[in-house]
């Protein structure tokens, strides 16, 4: 479920079964290049499993945790994989400046136009729930 984060109003809700996966892609607002969180559900819960970055600079990660790696995708992107991270808390503020996308389900969805510009969102996983 996508919600709006002050309000808990119920944005939209996307069907999704354990393992399911998907992503939240944005421009970082301080180095300026796209980062995308990669995120899937693992017993019931929503795990951050792998970040793409295009730039390193400030504000993104620039060393490898205790078994993480580092690959180049064939578009130049850094893949940073090899954790396993639940969130309890997912939330982004979409930038007045630069669209979020989120990637589920074989679509992208313009969080922009779905929610707002500078709006707090949260996402969860309710088990059952379409």
């Amino acid at each position: 479920m996508l919600r709006n984060g002050r309000t808990g109003k119920i944005l939209a809700s996307y069907p999704m079964e354990e393992g399911g996966e998907f992503s939240v892609r944005f421009i970082h607002s301080v180095n300026k290049s796209t980062v995308e969180d990669r995120y899937r559900i693992d017993d019931g819960e929503i795990v951050v499993y792998e970040t793409v970055y295009y730039n390193f600079g400030a504000g993104v990660q620039t060393e490898l945790g205790e078994g993480q790696t580092l690959t180049y995708g064939d578009d130049g992107s850094m893949i940073i994989s090899g954790f396993h991270k639940p969130i309890s808390d997912l939330s982004y503020n979409v930038s007045p400046v630069y669209d979020h996308i989120l990637r589920i389900n074989g679509e992208e969805v313009s969080l922009r136009q779905l929610c707002g510009k500078d709006r707090f969102v949260s996402f969860s996983y309710e088990r059952g729930k379409k």
